[in-house]
């Protein structure tokens, strides 16, 4: 378990705020006295937004949080789209639970997060409060419509958040596409050994289509190298599935790009839909994973009406 500060002099921009958060538990001694630590510990299962945050913020696609944000962070990011160190950040990654287990927590519990009923985390709470959904439902998605998917998401989950540092002890539950499923170091080590100074990425949920190759290919006039990054996690229950989608973006770089200038993998992190927002995050994202640039399409990360073609 260690935090990397990249040296900008190896031709890789630096992660954002400085530091590439990796709290990922790879020593088995190390998980070995983790585990025996949580034997008797209150055990919260995770829903798949918040698995998905545990991953984003253990192997630093995150960077700089290391684990749920307290109040403080959190109406700073709502008011100001900043941590309260500075730093731009603007959309709050907290963790929801019911008021049942929230009211059985104080600040200095360890909690094991579970998947499934295995232990996959370590949550050291610092902190319990209970935020104004309201406010936070407009100041993030622009609206409290619940016809909203990620307004509808914010309000089913839990009243409490508990905030504090996280730890990823056990191999996340991906059964597909594992090969693709790249944590930021790896994709730096990539970006690294193919020896690229910019790189681009690229976001979608869906299938590239014409208008999508005619940006990348522009792009890769301009820039070393393409990260395709489709997201795995999107709560619209319309939008295509993962492996049907895969198969459209392996056809496309094995058929119509160079094979020495693209890579490919998936984003782990859950879709909110927050709009210009969530654009932000994603971008910071990117960041992480090595990336100089990101091309942003017409409504990026917006659902329906909510946002205007170009917020």
């Amino acid at each position: 378990m260690d935090t990397d500060l990249e040296n900008p002099k190896n031709g890789i921009i630096p992660p954002h705020g400085g530091i590439l958060i990796d709290t990922v538990v790879l020593d088995e001694k190390e998980r070995y006295i983790i585990l025996e630590k949580l034997k008797n510990a209150p055990k919260l299962e995770l829903d798949e937004f918040s698995i998905a945050d545990l991953e984003c913020i253990s192997t630093g696609v995150y960077s700089p949080l290391t684990g749920f944000m307290g109040e403080i962070d959190y109406n700073s990011v709502l008011n100001k789209m900043r941590l309260t160190n500075g730093i731009v950040w603007p959309v709050p990654v907290t963790l929801a639970v019911d008021e049942k287990f929230g009211s059985q927590i104080q600040p200095g519990t360890d909690i094991a997060l579970t998947w499934k009923n295995i232990n996959t985390g370590m949550l050291e709470v610092s902190e319990i409060f209970t935020p104004d959904k309201n406010i936070e439902a407009k100041k993030i998605y622009g609206t409290d419509d619940t016809a909203h998917p990620g307004v509808s998401t914010l309000f089913k989950r839990g009243s409490i958040y508990l905030a504090g540092k996280v730890t990823l002890i056990a191999d996340l539950p991906h059964k597909d596409f594992t090969e693709y499923r790249l944590t930021p170091k790896q994709v730096r080590n990539y970006i690294q050994s193919q020896n690229w100074k910019t790189v681009v990425a690229f976001q979608t949920r869906n299938p590239i289509h014409r208008a999508h190759e005619y940006l990348q290919k522009i792009a890769l006039e301009v820039v070393d190298g393409l990260l395709i990054h489709p997201l795995a996690e999107t709560p619209k229950q319309d939008d295509i599935p993962l492996h049907i989608r895969m198969e459209t973006y392996k056809t496309i770089m094995n058929s119509y790009y160079p094979p020495d200038r693209t890579v490919l993998g998936i984003f782990p992190a859950y879709m909110r839909y927050a709009g210009p927002r969530e654009a932000l995050m994603h971008a910071i994202a990117r960041q992480n994973y090595g990336c100089t640039h990101i091309i942003i399409g017409r409504d990026h990360a917006g659902v329906g009406k909510y946002y205007g073609t170009y917020d």
